[in-house]
């Protein structure tokens, strides 16, 4: 039972995540199904969190950051390219491979995108691919545990 309670909590944590979770708790022997399950709710989570409290994480971040002078920072510059090239869509899409979940929430509302939009391609988005890695990884766990 606690495993499971640290895979809801692991996936909400933005270092760890879906990524690492999910395959994580599969090839620990827990089923497929609930730590699929769990991570979503875990990581969906701390992204509606995040979304619904913007303004306030904003204005920290920017509080932050100060006067900075040195620009934007790569993983800025790879989330803008993505959402002016894909939308919201492709940066939610993108997000839990390239820079994770809830720096491209955060992404998707300062480059602009609602409220709305975000929370259904992101919820969208974690849905798919904790099926990816949970499938993925229960498939390929079986395999390699055949004869």
């Amino acid at each position: 039972m606690i495993e499971y309670v640290l895979v809801f909590l692991g996936a909400a944590i933005p270092a760890l995540e879906i990524a690492i979770v999910i395959p994580a708790g599969i090839i620990r022997g827990l089923s497929p199904f609930w730590v699929i399950l769990l991570a979503f709710a875990g990581n969906m989570l701390t992204v509606l969190l995040l979304i619904v409290l913007y303004k306030r994480i904003e204005q920290w971040y920017r509080q932050r950051k100060g006067d900075d002078t040195q620009g934007p920072s790569k993983r800025q510059l790879r989330g803008r390219k993505i959402m002016d090239k894909y939308g919201v869509a492709g940066l939610a899409l993108a997000g839990p491979i390239l820079i994770g979940t809830h720096i491209a929430a955060f992404f998707a509302l300062l480059f602009g995108a609602s409220k709305r939009k975000t929370i259904i391609w992101m919820a969208a988005s974690i849905a798919l691919w904790s099926l990816v890695f949970g499938i993925a990884t229960a498939m390929g766990f079986t395999y390699f545990l055949k004869d």
